[in-house]
């Protein structure tokens, strides 16, 4: 069940988040497929140390950038925190008596925390409903304490012309990908036609190097026996991020259903039939710009971290 070798520092914030969300060891080690040494381990090195980073130390040249240099690049990052790569590789190297190149720059600012480009490997799915008449769980109101039972302050069922869609996307750093209508329930055999038919060719064109997740949440239908044989067919071309049971909602794909929500209920001229609702939902998709989504991957180290603060608890995301 365990891995040979170091874990890296993506793997290690795994095993902290699992013991944060609530998993004994055993269930964390049954997750990630580490050993139980493993998981104890890294979670008692987090908790002493307060940090995740890998204390190996390999032979050969001494780094680059030592503790100043890391000072110097954090300021880099503060200061402009959209700074790309090369932009911040160049900024860091005016003034130096010794430059380093964009692959020491990833290695050093991944030591330090700012692991977005694993993040950018990401490929994030999920599935949403949308009611024509009424929010799907989402319907706030104002209202008093004595006014619970207020007509005004109930959301009534409807018996003709309701119904709703249920549709299935997912996206990456890089681009969304396709949007896919689901019937009145998703089942094992119709996720896989969307794992075989929208995910596989989406993390074969956007990832070509197999080194890529594709994540997906702890559904009935996502952990079905046949699904779980089609990944492991395919584990060579891309892997499926572990996802703890019960876990806090880091998933940034919920932000962007809630933009499409929002959208729907702002219309001037509502739909009226389930054509015209799926319609508006793609519609509204197409319009979410390429930014949006990006500053939700930018914002997973700082999810995590808040969900660790938090102990596995609520956080502002």
């Amino acid at each position: 069940m365990g891995k040979k070798g170091d874990l890296s520092n993506f793997e290690r914030g795994m095993v902290v988040g699992a013991r944060q969300a609530g998993l004994s060891i055993s269930q964390s080690a049954h997750l990630l497929e580490f050993s139980r040494t493993t998981i104890s381990r890294v979670y008692k090195e987090w908790c002493e140390k307060g940090k995740t980073s890998s204390m190996w130390q390999s032979c050969g040249r001494k780094c680059l950038v030592d503790a100043r240099g890391q000072r110097r690049m954090g300021r880099l990052i503060q200061a402009d925190r959209r700074a790309t790569l090369t932009e911040i590789t160049t900024r860091y190297n005016r003034g130096m008596q010794q430059s380093i190149c964009e692959a020491t720059t990833r290695t050093t600012l991944r030591r330090m925390g700012y692991n977005i480009e694993d993040w950018k490997n990401v490929a994030w799915s999920d599935e949403s409903r949308f009611l024509l008449r009424h929010s799907d769980g989402r319907v706030r109101i104002w209202r008093k304490q004595n006014e619970n039972m207020d007509p005004s302050c109930l959301v009534t069922t409807v018996q003709a012309g309701g119904g709703g869609v249920m549709v299935w996307r997912m996206f990456s750093w890089h681009t969304f990908g396709p949007l896919g209508p689901i019937g009145h329930r998703l089942n094992a055999t119709a996720y896989l036609s969307i794992v075989s038919d929208h995910v596989h060719p989406f993390m074969t064109t956007m990832y070509p190097s197999s080194d890529s997740y594709f994540q997906q949440d702890n559904a009935p239908c996502h952990k079905a026996r046949i699904i779980s044989n089609w990944f492991l067919e395919h584990d060579n071309e891309f892997t499926v991020l572990k996802w703890p049971p019960q876990s806090p909602d880091l998933n940034p794909i919920e932000h962007l259903w809630d933009v499409v929500e929002r959208e729907l209920r702002a219309l001037d001229v509502h739909p009226t039939n389930l054509h015209q609702l799926q319609d508006a939902i793609l519609s509204i998709w197409a319009n979410i710009s390429k930014q949006c989504f990006q500053h939700l991957v930018e914002s997973m180290p700082r999810r995590i971290k808040a969900v660790l603060k938090a102990k596995g608890g609520q956080t502002q995301y």
